[in-house]
């Protein structure tokens, strides 16, 4: 599902230190295949520990058509078991930390991260210990769900935009480059698709309604609403799934995540995307560690390990989003460096957005009462039934 890599026949080194290590150096070369990587171990006191990592799917480089296996990688250089599992909304995950799940690193979007703050749920984290966090670029630091940047480590940045089927979908109505389009009467039941969430499912029909996207005003939230009952009537909410549907041909448009459809369009060729006129929501996932954490020492290493130039740069290839890393942009392994279509998507914004810089709008943690609002509407919606 994602570009050539042109991983073969690559020789580089790796600087990874810690602020509890001496500088130490990891090479690791291929001769053709992720099997015959080569890395030089690093001995710490958590060699032989067992580090538990909770991420969103498709989200790390994992081995697949010649590219870097990111975690088996890790294992070998420090030695460290790790267990690696998968969650498919930031709802999920809270409501798997609030019920006592134990992980050492998780890696939320930026209102959950605000809320899992709020509920004593994450642990601070000394970037001090970590000696690749330079790489971070200045403007994903001190944002507002983390304003001095004690709890998260930036791993990607992305915003909401419509995938769609340039034969499905006319000339014309790419032109209108709006969130109208998965309103429209003119397709079949099921060749229009939402988020199946209600934040991202909210969201879209706020910013289609040009409405904050964080209003404690329950007018606003019953407009967003009947927008969606409206859209109900044809259209289908999905999450992983959109994938199958955009790459087999079987749908017109799809409101998704930007890296997620650069993956859709690498699949086919007739896909094309667009960031919609009215604004669209714009996240930050970062790294955290949960306050059940247990291995907080080798949860320290992974996040350093994920801010490595080289490290990084094979994890932004794989999964398709914008680097919130230096270092990855500057890299000639990056496949998405300025001058590529792809580059123009994830790091140049629309015109509008520029002249209009509100309309790309972060989600904030909601209060109780809003939430409730937000919950009861879904609930009504009856999307999961």
């Amino acid at each position: 599902m994602k570009m050539n890599k042109n991983l073969f026949a690559r020789l580089f080194a790796v600087l990874l230190t810690l602020g509890m290590l001496a500088a130490t150096i990891l090479s690791f070369s291929s001769c053709g295949g992720n099997d015959e990587w080569d890395f030089e171990p690093i001995d710490t006191e958590y060699k032989g520990t067992t580090l538990y990592v909770c991420n969103w799917g498709e989200y790390i480089s994992d081995g697949s058509e010649g590219s870097l296996d990111v975690v088996k990688a890790f294992e070998k250089v420090y030695g460290i078991k790790v267990r690696y599992d998968y969650f498919s909304t930031n709802e999920e995950l809270y409501a798997q930390l609030k019920s006592g799940a134990s992980y050492d690193v998780v890696i939320p979007s930026d209102y959950m991260i605000a809320r899992l703050i709020q509920d004593d749920l994450i642990q601070k984290i000394d970037t001090a210990d970590l000696k690749n966090y330079e790489n971070v670029a200045p403007e994903y630091k001190g944002l507002y769900f983390d304003p001095n940047d004690e709890y998260s480590v930036p791993y990607s940045v992305g915003m909401v935009g419509i995938v769609y089927n340039t034969k499905k979908v006319s000339e014309a109505e790419a032109a209108e480059q709006s969130w109208s389009l998965l309103w429209s009467d003119k397709y079949r039941t099921g060749e229009l698709i939402n988020m199946n969430n209600p934040r991202d499912a909210f969201g879209v029909a706020m910013c289609y309604l040009g409405l904050d996207v964080n209003t404690t005003d329950t007018a606003d939230w019953k407009a967003a609403y009947d927008k969606l009952v409206e859209q109900n009537a044809h259209c289908i909410y999905l999450m992983d799934e959109i994938y199958d549907k955009m790459e087999l041909g079987n749908a017109a448009a799809a409101a998704y995540y930007a890296g997620d459809c650069l993956q859709m369009m690498q699949e086919n060729e007739d896909l094309a995307f667009y960031y919609p006129k009215e604004g669209t929501n714009i996240f930050v996932d970062s790294m955290v560690i949960p306050k059940s954490a247990k291995n907080v020492g080798a949860a320290k290493l992974f996040i350093d390990f994920m801010l490595d130039p080289e490290i990084a740069t094979e994890n932004a290839n794989y999964i398709c989003y914008a680097s919130p890393n230096l270092a990855v942009r500057t890299n000639p392994d990056y496949d998405y460096c300025e001058g590529t279509e792809e580059y123009k998507i994830l790091y140049e914004l629309p015109a509008s957005y520029k002249e209009d810089p509100a309309k790309m709008q972060y989600y904030h943690t909601l209060d109780d009462a809003t939430q409730k609002v937000m919950d009861d509407y879904w609930m009504s919606l009856g999307i999961d039934d």
